[in-house]
């Protein structure tokens, strides 16, 4: 019996290497623990030399990196842990606003209830659509989650790392179609533009500019996905103005322009 973190027992019987058939590999705070293990590491290369197919959940993909089965292959892993992976791992292509990755017969999730997503698009490959669906039917779930991993807020993310901001930062959510430069967050902040910038920086990772980018990304993205606004009217709306500069954000952001997602989000 292994005792999970939630006390709960579960009952493991040894597998052998050459028995399956799609290996998938979990995550969760044991990940640290067990990329440290040589015979883990060799059971995965192994085992996911003879599967049909190979997956993760979450932070599993830091186990399948280890085992190099993610070289040159396009992945995603939780977005809290994006950026700690991409040091690690430079050599895998990282996609970090992804639900999941499918690259060829490997494929990768975000957090634990992406596996969902992951196992109904493993379901849709393995047996078709119809049974997926019917499967998502019974679930209570989406087929198709509309959105990425952006949908964690901004708001939450960053103001929880830095409450000295935090207010700030929602002030500026409320105010994305105004112009938001350094000197109106400074005076919003009551400091200097140079104290701020250099306070806002050190408390949040993110640059003022950069905060408001995220800021607006978030919004126009949640605009594009379930609003009937046009594109031009989403760009106007989120302080982006010019809809080419909100297209090219979209693309270094998420890899596709806000027409694309549209079409994804409505499929």
């Amino acid at each position: 019996m292994i005792r999970s973190s939630s006390g709960v027992g579960l009952g493991a019987d040894m597998l052998d290497a050459g028995d399956v058939d799609t290996l998938i590999v979990s995550g969760g705070a044991g990940v640290d623990e067990a990329i440290g293990s040589p015979s883990l590491t060799y059971w995965i290369r192994t085992a996911s030399q003879r599967a049909r197919g190979i997956a993760s959940v979450c932070s599993g993909a830091f186990l399948l990196a280890q085992a190099g089965i993610l070289d040159g292959r396009s992945a995603t892993t939780h977005w809290a842990n994006t950026a700690q992976f991409a040091r690690r791992f430079p050599q895998v292509i990282l996609e970090p606003d992804r639900i999941y990755v499918a690259d060829g017969h490997v494929w990768t999730s975000a957090g634990i209830t992406a596996g969902i997503d992951l196992a109904l698009a493993l379901i849709a490959e393995d047996l078709g659509e119809a049974v997926a669906v019917r499967t998502a039917q019974q679930l209570v779930v989406y087929r198709r989650r509309p959105g990425g991993q952006s949908q964690h807020s901004t708001l939450t993310e960053v103001g929880g790392r830095a409450s000295r901001f935090a207010e700030l930062l929602a002030w500026m959510a409320e105010r994305l179609a105004e112009p938001l430069g350094v000197e109106r967050l400074a005076a919003q902040a009551a400091m200097s533009p140079r104290n701020f910038s250099r306070a806002f920086t050190a408390a949040t990772g993110l640059s003022p500019a950069k905060a408001v980018e995220r800021l607006r990304l978030e919004a126009a993205r949640d605009e594009v996905e379930t609003s009937a606004a046009s594109i031009d009217q989403v760009a106007a709306a989120t302080g982006f103005r010019d809809p080419e500069r909100m297209r090219r954000a979209f693309i270094r952001a998420f890899g596709q322009p806000p027409q694309a997602l549209r079409r994804a989000a409505r499929a």
